[in-house]
């Protein structure tokens, strides 16, 4: 018998890193949950639907190098409520993940809130996706994805030259490594990210909106990277542009020269 799921509840909720709240979205429809006032996931009743735009460009970019139905081993870092591995397990529907989420009682609260991927189609795992990371096999991931938020900003140890050493060793041949990098006007961590990126991969790719990557707001910006080129084909612009929102890809030359220069290490900063 398939297991009986509970409408989810609205209301705010004690976890062991602040407080979530659970909203239904009026507008589009499911469920909205912040965490500590942040944006953090957004739920629809049908799994293909992915409310937050930068969830779409990683899975266009996803669908590049992997076709659907392909299986696909995908590690999440950063869970939450767990939409794009949701959405993940419909169009890859022999692929087998791993999220994980620092917040025990978060984890907790998705499986109870909504009709997850069981195991081995989707496993959440309680942890800091850092030592996560180091604690892994070689060459055993096709995809990593890292969604990692502590506020506004991803903790700097998801973001370092040597984090990105141990997702690169993580990742067989021909892999993904696809980044959600918020910043805001300036981009200066966006460009650092870029930078560092380049020291580990031999390509590059990024994708955000025209507004985002002149600096006239504060937003998301999907860094790819991988041993194998990331084109802008055409199948992919398309994709991106006629998105609800529309967005660009830099690829290439122009995704390098994005970067600043400054490289990200564990090493402590000044001051």
């Amino acid at each position: 018998m398939p297991r009986s799921q509970a409408e989810p509840v609205a209301g705010t909720y004690s976890i062991d890193t602040g407080v979530a709240e659970l909203m239904p979205d009026t507008i589009a429809g499911g469920w909205l949950l912040t965490v500590n006032g942040s944006q953090s996931s957004h739920i629809h009743p049908d799994p293909a639907v992915l409310d937050f735009e930068y969830m779409r460009q990683m899975s266009a970019v996803m669908a590049e190098r992997f076709p659907f139905d392909s299986p696909v081993r995908v590690l999440h870092l950063g869970a939450a409520a767990c939409a794009l591995p949701r959405f993940i397990a419909g169009r890859y529907p022999a692929s087998k993940q791993v999220a994980v989420e620092i917040d025990g009682e978060l984890a907790r609260l998705a499986r109870e809130w909504f009709d997850l991927p069981r195991a081995p189609r989707l496993r959440i795992r309680v942890g800091d996706a850092r030592e996560v990371v180091t604690s892994l096999t070689a060459n055993t991931r096709d995809v990593i994805v890292r969604d990692a938020f502590a506020g506004a900003r991803t903790p700097r140890h998801l973001t370092s030259r040597e984090f990105l050493e141990q997702a690169h060793r993580v990742l067989a041949p021909g892999g993904l490594y696809l980044a959600n990098c918020g910043d805001n006007r300036d981009l200066a961590l966006a460009r650092a990210e870029v930078s560092t990126a380049t020291t580990v991969f031999r390509h590059v790719a990024l994708i955000a909106d025209a507004a985002m990557f002149k600096g006239r707001r504060t937003g998301n910006i999907v860094l790819a990277a991988a041993d194998q080129p990331i084109s802008a084909t055409p199948e992919l612009v398309r994709t991106l542009l006629s998105d609800p929102q529309p967005a660009q890809i830099l690829d290439g030359p122009r995704a390098r020269e994005f970067g600043s220069g400054a490289i990200i290490t564990d090493a402590p900063t000044a001051g």
